[in-house]
């Protein structure tokens, strides 16, 4: 009985620590609720686990969850082996990494697709320890895109009734799929119902992507012709949300014309007469309706609203009345302005055009024009400014005076607009000769000389030519103005004489004369002589040469009047060749010129006790005597024999 008492002891121990061993013996599994990845992507999904019992003989077992909700086996193994199940999605882009010892392994999906965005299970079995599964959901994103946004083409008109569609904005290509926010300026648009209608439409690809296109419908008003608007396009992404916004569009709205801006577009500023008038209209209407111009209440043709008037005067003054039609209410609206053309009368002159005056007298003229505008007046005379104002004063009047005075009146404030009138003044009296710069003039007798007159005067001076010897006076050219004439004549001069400019008119004459002093080119020369003269014996060795040139005078100019000079030094010339001849055929005689003698010695040869000279003129040499030695000796020295 204890026995058995025993027995039934050590059983109920043994069961009781089974109980105990079992009841602490666990495997917990622990992972991530989702992962997020990019399409195309790997992903990698981590069960991590703990086992109280003989973790070697852990199994591991990954489950998929199938879009129909069914559980599905896609891997098993432990420490010794690992199987991929065949025939399923995983088959090829899966692996388990992390089995043996370790407490943790990593499910890796490659080149993740759309499809592959599933529930996956890690079941964790320890035999003895039991089991534990953990759960993960893998997230695949796509971003879409880049927007693309179209406007309406036409026109929306502020009058219509329902909403009229502005644009229309698609994002291609997105997972999950994205949004679109309509925006005007920096406002964001929501369904209102008559007045903003978004519609979208979401086509699914067979790729998996969406494809999103949103079209917007507005009730326009009149400040939407400045607005823009664009879209935004909102997606996921792993660990957030982006958005992109779309280039902004502009749309163009009609609306009707409430009033009209009339101006003068051309000139700018203040017109005048001559100009050519562009008159420009404009509605704030859109778009710009019809216009009609109205002038003075006469009606005008114009081109693409804008109304030409060529050539303004005066007469344009007046009111421009612009008026413009809708053709949908056939309301009429006016717009006007006022053309005031400018203008500058011709000049008046008092005196006017021409105006005689004496020497000495005054003349006062005056110029001014009519104007719409100030004026101001200037006097000119040859191109150079003489006066400033209205009036023009002379005093004491002199041929100087004389001439056309040009006045020029002008707009200052207004370019281009002036006038011009002319005053010609003579003033009367006995002619005046301009003097010649050189009165006495040496001329030769080979050509005519030329001879001018200018005299002035009014009336204009009549010019005649004489001379002191009646010599034949031609007449080249004369030149005749109003108050001022000019001759030109020829006169051949063969003596010294005095020519006559006379210049005379109803008040007196005038004369002025001209002295021409006849010329007379001479040339005459004096020979030259060369002598070779033997000389006083002195101690020389060889013979020495002298030469002396004498000048040959250059040719004088003579004048007429000195002929009795001229004759006197021929005589002198002549007197001089008597006397050097007297002198050679003396030495001849003497013997001491040895050519034309039979014993005449050469003078090329060496002459002991004796010298040989040979004398010339020069007017750059002097005579010498050289010595054997070539000693030079001053003339006072020598001797000739």
């Amino acid at each position: 009985m204890a026995l058995q008492m025993k027995s039934s002891m050590f059983v109920g121990l043994f069961l009781l620590s089974l109980a105990w061993k079992a009841a602490w013996a666990k495997v917990q599994v622990n992972m991530e609720d989702r992962v997020e990845v990019f399409l195309g992507d790997t992903a990698q999904i981590t069960c991590m686990f703990t086992v109280s019992d003989s973790p070697d003989n852990v199994i591991i077992q990954w489950y998929m969850i199938t879009k129909t909700n069914v559980r599905l086996r896609i891997y098993y193994g432990n420490s010794t082996m690992q199987v991929v199940d065949r025939g399923g999605q995983f088959t090829d882009k899966i692996s388990v990494n992390g089995m043996g010892n370790s407490s943790e392994v990593v499910l890796t999906i490659r080149d993740v697709k759309v499809e592959d965005e599933l529930e996956f299970i890690c079941l964790v079995n320890g035999t003895s320890a039991g089991s534990d599964e953990g759960r993960t959901t893998l997230k695949v994103f796509a971003s879409p895109d880049r927007p693309i946004i179209t406007g309406e083409e036409s026109g929306i008109s502020v009058s219509n009734e329902n909403p009229s569609k502005i644009g229309s904005c698609e994002a291609k290509n997105g997972y999950p799929r994205p949004n679109i926010t309509w925006y005007r300026d920096q406002s964001s648009l929501q369904n209102t119902p008559g007045e903003v209608s978004v519609v979208a439409l979401v086509t699914k690809e067979s790729s998996g992507l969406y494809t999103v296109q949103s079209d917007l419908h507005l009730n326009v008003v009149k400040k939407d012709k400045d607005s823009f608007f664009y879209c935004e396009v909102s997606y996921l992404v792993p660990g957030g949300t982006k958005r992109t916004e779309t280039n902004k569009i502009n749309i163009t709205v009609y609306y009707p014309t409430t009033s009209l801006d009339v101006w003068v577009e051309s000139p700018k500023g203040s017109v005048k007469e001559g100009d050519t008038v562009e008159v420009h209209c404009r509605a704030d209407g859109n778009p710009q309706p019809p216009f009609t111009f109205m002038h003075n209440m006469e009606e005008l043709k114009s081109e693409l609203n804008v109304l030409v008037l060529k050539d303004v005067t005066r007469q344009s003054n007046g009111n421009i009345t612009c008026t413009a039609l809708d053709l949908d209410t056939y309301a009429e609206t006016l717009g006007q302005t006022e053309l005031f053309v400018n203008y500058l009368d011709p000049v008046v002159l008092i005196p006017k055009d021409t105006h005689v005056i004496a020497q000495g007298e005054e003349l006062m003229a005056t110029c001014n024009a009519q104007s719409s505008l100030p004026t101001h007046t200037v006097w000119f005379k040859k191109g150079k400014k003489v006066a400033e104002g209205h009036t023009l004063t002379l005093k004491d009047a002199v041929f100087d005076m004389a001439g056309t005075y040009v006045c020029v009146v002008k707009v200052p404030s207004l370019e281009g607009l002036e006038t011009t009138g002319s005053l010609r003044v003579f003033v009367q009296g006995r002619p005046e000769i301009k003097k010649s710069a050189d009165p006495v003039q040496e001329v030769s007798p080979e050509k005519p000389q030329k001879l001018s007159c200018h005299a002035r005067g009014y009336p204009t001076p009549v010019i005649t030519w004489s001379s002191s010897d009646e010599s034949q006076i031609l007449k080249v050219s004369q030149r005749e103005t109003e108050d001022e004439v000019l001759s030109v004549v020829s006169v051949k001069v063969t003596s010294d004489i005095t020519a006559y400019c006379n210049a005379s008119n109803d008040h007196g004459t005038v004369s002025i004369s001209f002295n021409l002093k006849a010329i007379v080119q001479t040339t005459s020369s004096a020979p030259s002589t060369s002598v070779t003269t033997p000389l006083v014996p002195v101690t020389v060795v060889a013979p020495v040469t002298v030469t002396t040139v004498t000048p040959v005078t250059p040719p004088k100019r003579v004048k007429k009047e000195g002929s009795g000079v001229i004759i006197a030094v021929i005589i002198i010339c002549i007197l001089l060749l008597a006397i050097l001849g007297s002198v050679l055929y003396f030495l001849y005689k003497k013997g001491k010129l040895p050519c034309g003698r039979s014993g005449k010695q050469d003078l090329t040869k060496p002459n002991k006790g004796g010298i040989v000279v040979e004398m010339k003129s020069d007017n750059t040499e002097e005579a010498v005597l050289l010595s054997v030695n070539g000693d030079k000796k001053p003339p006072s020295d020598q001797e000739v024999h």
